[in-house]
């Protein structure tokens, strides 16, 4: 049975933000909101994933954060500095925060007419999905947290390598730019299931075609940096929780998959060998499948 993909759509979500959102499957199967991570567009949950998902029961809804895609891009500057401050624990005010974007969106499900949804975020956005569940949590059925961690600096920690590799200027040409990117993706993606090179680069052009917002990044790389310890606050959550995290994840340590499940009294928590900071396909339908036990969690807990 095929399933239905809606067109891009656009939703006001307060405070003059607009985001650009898409649906895979049923509005009559159970919502599940996927939140993407650190400047990634929503083509980064690929349509075969969000149909895996639809697969399962789930009526799936992707979008593009704010400053991201085509979804509404802020205007406040923010310099490599600030971030690198932040990063070192020096008291930073940034444009907007992960309640911010939480707030989001909360306004999109607002937006769809839907009281309460399954939430699955990846790193960036696995921060904003325990946010929403702590801040909103009558919205929230159940939570997936992907390659996250709490907010506590001594865990989830980036290898070295990565942030001259993050605040780099990005190439302004095409064939650079994809270069970069498909170094960069295999430089945190998963040694047990690398990508194809080919793949990568189609991902590149995908994200280069939705619109590159440098400025963007920079705002939300604030965000994480100043955001706040979730521990003592994620150990209230009566929710099913699920976090997975990949053993081999140099963007986030797996200290902070691990920091998360034991701040959640109750979680499952799934770490996979080989697994680095992507989604690879032949982990699918593992995960998938997680997500879907996690859910049906929720039944018996209403």
């Amino acid at each position: 049975m095929a399933i239905t993909q809606s067109d891009e759509l656009f939703a006001p979500v307060g405070n003059d933000v607009e985001l650009c959102y898409q649906t895979f499957g049923s509005p009559d199967d159970e919502p599940l909101l996927l939140v993407m991570g650190l400047g990634g567009p929503m083509n980064w949950w690929s349509v075969g994933w969000c149909e895996t998902l639809a697969g399962l029961g789930f009526h799936v809804i992707r979008y593009d954060n704010r400053d991201t895609g085509r979804s509404t891009k802020m205007s406040a500057r923010v310099s490599k500095g600030q971030v690198v401050r932040a990063g070192l624990g020096i008291p930073t005010r940034p444009p907007y925060t992960l309640s911010d974007m939480a707030a989001d969106a909360v306004g999109l499900l607002d937006h769809l007419e839907i009281d309460k949804a399954h939430i699955a975020g990846i790193s960036m956005g696995g921060m904003i999905t325990q946010t929403i569940a702590i801040e909103h949590p009558e919205r929230v059925l159940s939570v997936t947290s992907i390659m996250s961690s709490t907010g506590q600096r001594t865990v989830g920690w980036q290898h070295p390598s990565l942030l001259p590799r993050l605040l780099a200027k990005r190439p302004t040409e095409l064939e650079a730019y994809l270069q970069t990117f498909v170094e960069m993706s295999r430089g945190i993606g998963s040694p047990g299931y690398p990508e194809d090179e080919a793949a990568s680069r189609r991902r590149g052009q995908e994200t280069w075609d939705r619109g590159l917002n440098p400025a963007g990044v920079l705002r939300q790389m604030l965000a994480i940096m100043t955001q706040p310890n979730r521990t003592k606050d994620l150990s209230a959550l009566t929710q099913p929780v699920l976090v997975v995290h990949g053993l081999a994840d140099k963007m986030v340590h797996v200290s902070g998959g691990r920091a998360t499940s034991a701040a959640v009294p109750g979680s499952e928590l799934l770490l996979i060998d080989g697994m680095g900071h992507d989604l690879p396909e032949p982990l699918w339908t593992q995960i998938a499948e997680a997500i879907r036990r996690n859910a049906d969690r929720a039944r018996t807990t209403r």
